[in-house]
């Protein structure tokens, strides 16, 4: 491979640079190895120039150093960015790797090297599990820092490569390594891979945000100047520690990110700029000093409390502390300011490579746990401070990640079977589950899943959940939705017991009573209520025995014989149509066209019918009649399952005085005195009083829930129509 001048030049400058700083702990026998291993390659044409204008070992050692400089990494990270290159690494094998360099940098390789079975897997690039697949592929944390600062030397050169190549690296720096480096904490290599995607993807919204940020410069910097000079003064005079006072502008994406989601144009954003105290302080006194500089700054400047964040008390999962305020400065002008100390600056720049360098970090049970639980992280046994290069992560023992057929990517505990997988998609087709395609090849239900699967499931028409299957699934979802359809299956099955038996009862002028039942569970030796019933519904236990033991029970417990007791006469086995009748207790009249004499009705709760609505009956378990609207949302479900209990009713006179329960839920602009005038109005009715009123209000409109007494249909028709004239509302609806 021939090697332009100018890329010699840029080869010797980055190798003395990298020299410079891996100095103590990158050996020469290391960079002989090095030397040894990129000559040959590159004499033998084993490594080639897949983009015209970019030389491989040149982007190699731009990766080093960005590792190296900006991201703390030290002997094994560094090592294994010189070498990472796919053709390179291709000719290396792990042995010789682990010979020249040790075990740490041959573990980081085998990584770098199986992240590459994933390139095929763009469409998952926006799922959040895909990030976590590429972690648990790549085995060592210090692999996907690696894969940051390669796409960050990538993003800096862009310009050198094909237009067609700019947009697909753009791309995948956006989506993919940017939130990388944000939980990896490394904020200062995020915020360029923002920017530089913005600049590719957007970049007439990025010129014209950088041309207004230039405009403004001298006005921001002569502010900033304004701002903290006084509060230098101050801080000087109450602090006994070095610190430092600096200005800094928000990045281009974060000003377009506000820009879009609040709806406001850049010249509306107020903290286009933030000030930064940095304490040089000694751990045990960080945040006495950071709360005392906190105080000095907003007794010059009112704060506001509503953008007041503690991260000193509770850090960011990803190690970040610091204490952020937002207080008014001169010219009436929102000023941010962020607090933190010199050791919380450089976890803030370089992420949780100089976080696990401050703890001492030994070893993590995952990368997940990490970043949600960093503050409890495994400390180091030796009290020696040990570095990145000195940790081994065992990522994601206890996960796997499978992909759709369409690409999209699942994550599931290790031992997750197919049915696992079935119902982490939707219940319905874990329930009708009949096996899977793993990889193109039939596999049964109980089959355990593997990284980088891709599994088609199979249904069947007919397939239920079976007890069976509890043994296997190891997710909880799975095993709850399982138990939860075979719960759900059995009640069915009681409740259709229940019913028939019930029905049969009555047809004998007879009503199931509790003590009766329980002696029957125990006479038919069925462990429950549940399982007796369902076992009536699914034709395993004989209806007519079950009332033919009922009716000896009674007819014992009442000394009758067979021919005494009326409930075992045949001409009294069905109801007989008969005369409409008046039922209930109460003195409304309510007309049941069904001879079901001494039963009671209650208005259901469901739907609150008053007089003069459309209604109808359901003759419930008990016996009793409940009394629904015909528009009641529960009447569809009532009519298909239960149609045989379902009776016609209407209201034919009603007792003076009479008040029904109706709830209105009103809907309106968020007015001054909106509510008084409603509340004002029904206290004018006569007839109507009112119980509760419940107010929510939101962006300008408020919706209340109101509970009124009302003697029937008509007078509450009238009211609604009279709230509706009320200024500022909008809908009346009754519930």
């Amino acid at each position: 491979m021939e090697t332009s001048a100018r890329e010699r030049h840029s080869i010797l400058s980055q190798y003395r640079e990298l020299s410079r700083l891996t100095r103590g702990y990158i050996l020469p026998e290391h960079i002989g190895a090095l030397k040894q291993i990129w000559t040959e390659a590159l004499q033998s044409e084993r490594v080639v120039r897949r983009v015209q204008k970019v030389h491989p070992l040149e982007h190699c050692l731009s990766t080093a150093l960005i590792l190296a400089r900006e991201a703390g990494m030290r002997r094994s990270s560094v090592i294994s960015a010189i070498l990472y290159d796919n053709d390179l690494l291709q000719g290396l094998s792990m042995e010789q790797a682990e010979r020249c360099f040790g075990p740490a940098t041959a573990n980081i390789l085998r990584g770098l090297t199986k992240v590459g079975a994933l390139s095929g897997h763009d469409k998952a690039l926006e799922n959040e599990h895909f990030k976590n697949l590429l972690l648990s592929f790549a085995q060592d944390g210090r692999a996907i820092i690696i894969l940051i600062a390669d796409c960050v030397g990538r993003m800096r050169r862009l310009d050198d490569y094909p237009e067609a190549q700019q947009a697909e690296i753009a791309h995948s720096a956006g989506l993919l390594y940017a939130p990388l480096a944000h939980r990896m904490g490394l904020y200062a290599l995020k915020t360029e891979l923002e920017d530089r995607t913005l600049k590719y993807t957007q970049p007439a919204v990025y010129a014209e945000i950088t041309r207004k940020l230039a405009e403004s410069k001298s006005v921001r910097e002569a502010y900033i100047a304004h701002f903290i000079e006084p509060v230098r003064r101050q801080l000087e005079a109450a602090l006994d520690v070095p610190f430092s006072i600096k200005g800094r502008t928000k990045s281009v994406h974060s000003i377009w990110n506000k820009i879009k989601n609040k709806q406001i144009s850049f010249e509306d954003i107020y903290d286009i700029f933030a000030i930064r105290i940095i304490i040089d302080a000694p751990l045990q006194r960080e945040k006495s000093l950071c709360w005392h500089a906190f105080s000095i700054v907003t007794d010059m400047y009112q704060s506001n409390p509503a953008r007041t964040r503690d991260w000193l008390s509770i850090p960011k999962s990803n190690g970040y502390e610091s204490l952020h305020t937002t207080v008014l400065g001169p010219e009436d002008k929102w000023v941010e300011v962020q607090i933190r100390t010199v050791r919380m600056d450089e976890i803030a720049e370089k992420g949780l490579a100089a976080h696990w360098r401050y703890k001492g970090i030994k070893g993590e049970k995952g990368l997940d746990e990490m970043l949600t639980h960093i503050r409890e992280v495994i400390e180091s046994q030796s009290s020696e401070s040990r570095t990145m290069d000195d940790f081994k992560m065992d990522l994601y023992d206890d996960e796997i990640y499978v992909f759709s057929p369409k690409g999209e990517l699942y994550k599931l505990p290790q031992g997750a079977t197919v049915l696992d997988f079935a119902y982490s998609i939707h219940t319905s087709l874990g329930n009708r589950c009949v096996g899977a395609k793993v990889n193109e090849r039939n596999v049964p239900i109980r089959y355990k899943l593997k990284s980088g699967d891709t599994v088609e499931i199979q249904t069947g028409a007919n397939q239920t959940p079976k007890q069976d299957w509890l043994n296997y699934v190891v997710t909880s979802r799975a095993r709850n939705k399982i138990k939860q359809t075979l719960k759900e299956n059995m009640q069915k099955l009681a409740e259709f017991g229940r019913d028939n038996l019930v029905r049969r009862l009555k047809n004998r002028k007879q009503e199931l009573e509790e003590a009766y039942l329980m002696r029957l569970v125990k006479r038919f030796k069925r462990k429950n209520v549940t399982d007796f019933f369902a076992e009536i519904g699914e034709g395993r236990l004989d209806t007519n025995q079950v009332i033919e033991a009922y009716l000896e029970m009674v007819a014992q417990d009442k000394g009758l014989s067979a021919v005494d007791n009326p409930a075992l006469s045949a001409s009294n086995f069905a109801f007989e149509p008969g005369e409409e009748q008046r039922s209930g207790t109460r003195e409304d009249v309510l007309v049941i066209d069904q001879n079901l004499k001494g039963l009671d009705f209650k208005l259901a709760k469901c739907c609150h019918p008053i007089y003069g609505d459309e209604v109808f009956g359901f003759v419930s378990v008990t016996g009793g009649i409940k009394v629904h609207r015909t528009d009641c949302p529960n009447a569809p479900q009532l009519r298909q399952r239960y149609g045989y209990r379902m009776v016609r009713a209407r209201w034919a006179g009603q007792a003076k005085d009479s008040q029904y329960q109706a709830t209105l839920q009103v809907i309106g602009k968020d007015d001054i005195g909106i509510v008084t005038n409603i509340t004002s109005l029904i206290s004018k009715e006569g007839n109507i009083s009112m119980r509760s009123i419940r107010i929510d209000s939101n962006d300008g409109l408020f919706c209340g829930w109101l509970t009124v007494m009302v003697p029937g249909s008509r007078q509450l028709d009238n009211l609604i129509k009279k709230i509706q004239t009320v200024k500022g509302v909008k809908q009346v609806i009754r519930s």
